[in-house]
């Protein structure tokens, strides 16, 4: 059995601030594949990583007075929100911000405070920087996120990393996977990536019921997720990307006791279809875990045995990779299995 890859969740994110430079480099230090930041844009083009648009949960922006008017109601992928929105941000300005714990009932937020939002040249320029002297290079899985909607505001994410992908030599060499849940902007990059193979496309799923928000944005209520794991959905996902990439659960499922069951025919239905398989997220905390696994403590408990087994249980059902925000821990339970 092969081991899979490890791909660092918003970096070390159960351990250092989600989508920041020490998040990343921790996840690095800690044994990851692969960094995955999230790319959101600002007001005026940049690409910074976020896990989306809104600023509230995971920087200080309401304690920038100046900045208090810009809080505002909008819909956002079908889903209304009040908050701070990154593409009403210049560059300069979401500079000034400094990043919090998101979870902070289950993790710590001793680093709150610290460190700046960075940019995707910057993230780059780190995963270079670590990638020297190693055998082979550090992977990037960038998310494109809110792609519609950034479309809708006059910002194209898509562009912004094809340019940014002819800036950084190192993007053109280092495995370099682009992520969305939507299927529009995917299958529009695939002819546009093609001249460099070691770029991929990776077409991540959600809840069965859910539908891509491009599709529902164009009314193809009929487009769900569960219609894309069908043999010719996989087969047509299979003609623009690379990686499936699916929530754990549709891997391995829980039984009627809250532990894990055997796995799904997902994978081997995936592989025969000529893709590659993700699986997401595996977090170490007791909240996350199957009841099962869980150890004693309270939700915000880090269940090392719990986590272990889990991220070994989605080995032995074939993934071909893992997303975790604790890659130090995954690692070390994949090395067991060696």
């Amino acid at each position: 059995m092969s081991v899979p890859l490890v791909i660092a969740h918003r970096g070390a994110s159960a351990l250092r601030p989600e989508h920041t430079l020490v998040a990343y480099d921790k996840a690095i230090d800690d044994g990851a594949d692969f960094i995955e930041p999230d790319l959101v844009m600002t007001r005026d083009g940049v690409l910074v990583a976020r896990h989306d648009n809104a600023l509230g949960d995971t920087t200080d922006v309401a304690a920038h007075p100046g900045f208090a008017a810009r809080r505002t109601t909008r819909t956002i992928d079908g889903e209304i929100l009040t908050d701070w929105f990154v593409e009403d941000f210049s560059m300069a300005e979401l500079a000034t911000l400094r990043a919090r714990e998101r979870l902070p009932r289950l993790r710590s937020t001793a680093f709150d405070g610290q460190y700046a939002i960075p940019t995707f040249d910057s993230i780059v320029a780190l995963v270079e920087r670590r990638s020297l002297g190693r055998s082979r290079p550090l992977g990037l899985i960038p998310e494109i996120k809110h792609s519609s909607h950034h479309h809708a505001c006059g910002l194209d994410p898509e562009q912004a990393l094809l340019d940014a992908i002819a800036r950084h030599a190192f993007l053109r060499c280092a495995p370099l996977g682009v992520q969305s849940f939507e299927v529009g902007n995917l299958q529009r990059l695939a002819a546009r990536i093609a001249a460099w193979p070691n770029v991929f496309l990776v077409q991540l799923v959600g809840a069965p019921a859910d539908v891509p928000a491009d599709r529902r944005l164009a009314g193809d209520m009929a487009h769900t997720y569960a219609s894309m794991l069908t043999p010719p959905g996989l087969a047509a996902i299979a003609r623009y990307a690379k990686v499936l990439a699916p929530p754990s659960r549709m891997v391995v499922p829980l039984d009627a006791n809250g532990a894990l069951g055997g796995p799904t025919p997902l994978v081997a239905a995936a592989h025969a279809a000529g893709l590659a398989v993700h699986a997401w997220t595996l977090r170490p905390e007791n909240a996350f875990l199957p009841p099962a696994l869980r150890c004693g403590g309270d939700d915000s408990t880090c269940c090392e045995p719990g986590a272990m087994a889990e991220a070994r249980a989605l080995a032995a059902a074939g993934v071909d990779a893992v997303f975790t925000d604790d890659p130090g821990l995954v690692v070390r339970a994949f090395a067991r299995m060696a």
